[in-house]
């Protein structure tokens, strides 16, 4: 499998939201940094061998063991990106809901030798177990909320669905992200950039394995809220994996909410930006 040279178009780009993080928070250096009423900050947590097996974490100042945490999966084709590009979805959560703990984490990236299922979903079950584990360290609770971005929505969804044995998820968020493998707007496409990503999950896969990774076969009743969002013009995601998605969980009784922007692509700033930002933070705050 080669690596995509198509890079994804990274969504949120920050407009006038500020900026990154180094402000009074304490460093893990600082006796005083795991104090409660202080805010804290501790980069590149390591949570396994492979350099890529990092997580940066961002604890609000008040916490208890009330606190929430978000966790930010970057997308890249699941062959590349790295947590910078959730940069903006950090620094909106950390200035304007600082109630939360945030974790931004890399995932190990496929290659040739390395599929990314079930690899990148064992990552995000080693984080999850590793902030329970110390949770009464970092005074946090064991309840926790996804926001994905394309690749990154898909392991979000994935996870959430049918890899959350605990109930620890509160919401997920998809932003881009492919849902059902098995639609024949992937099966049957003729664009050579999609297909090279889809190639990730191997060509020669059966249809119960594309099934096995898809989140729209892997939702039940059960699921948490879910917030999707999708373009009309994506060249990558067609608009049925966003309305198949949402379809599916309506006839679940799954509670979620839908917005799909025809006139936009792999991405948008802007007006419609402004409009995901502020449903987003809606739905965060009245389910988790």
């Amino acid at each position: 499998m080669k690596r995509p040279k198509y890079l994804f178009v990274y969504l949120f780009t920050i407009i006038g939201f500020l900026s990154c993080s180094s402000d009074d928070s304490n460093n893990n250096n600082d006796p005083e940094a795991l104090n409660p009423l202080v805010a804290y900050e501790e980069f590149n947590i390591s949570y396994g061998n492979d350099s890529d097996q990092v997580f940066d974490l961002y604890l609000p100042a008040n916490r208890s063991s009330n606190t929430k945490t978000v966790i930010l999966v970057h997308g890249g084709g699941w062959t590349a990106g790295d947590k910078a590009d959730m940069n903006a979805f950090k620094d909106y959560i950390k200035t304007q809901m600082t109630d939360y703990a945030i974790v931004n984490m890399n995932y190990r990236l496929a290659d040739e030798n390395n599929p990314p299922y079930p690899m990148q979903i064992n990552d995000i079950t080693t984080v999850v177990d590793y902030l329970e584990a110390n949770e009464n360290y970092y005074s946090i609770s064991d309840k926790i909320g996804f926001i994905g971005a394309s690749a990154g929505a898909h392991l979000s969804l994935l996870w959430s669905y049918a890899f959350d044995d605990d109930s620890q998820v509160e919401m997920v968020c998809s932003v881009v992200g492919p849902t059902n493998f098995t639609d024949p707007a992937y099966l049957n496409n003729n664009n050579p950039v999609l297909q090279e990503i889809l190639d990730a999950f191997g060509i020669d896969a059966t249809t119960e394995f594309l099934e096995d990774v898809s989140p729209y076969h892997r939702v039940t009743s059960s699921a948490p809220p879910t917030i999707l969002f999708y373009g009309g013009q994506d060249p990558l995601i067609p608009t049925t994996q966003g309305t198949d998605m949402r379809d599916k969980l309506e006839a679940l009784n799954v509670t979620h909410e839908f917005t799909l922007y025809p006139n936009e692509g792999h991405g948008w700033i802007g007006f419609n930006l402004l409009d995901t930002t502020l449903k987003l933070h809606n739905f965060i705050e009245t389910h988790m």
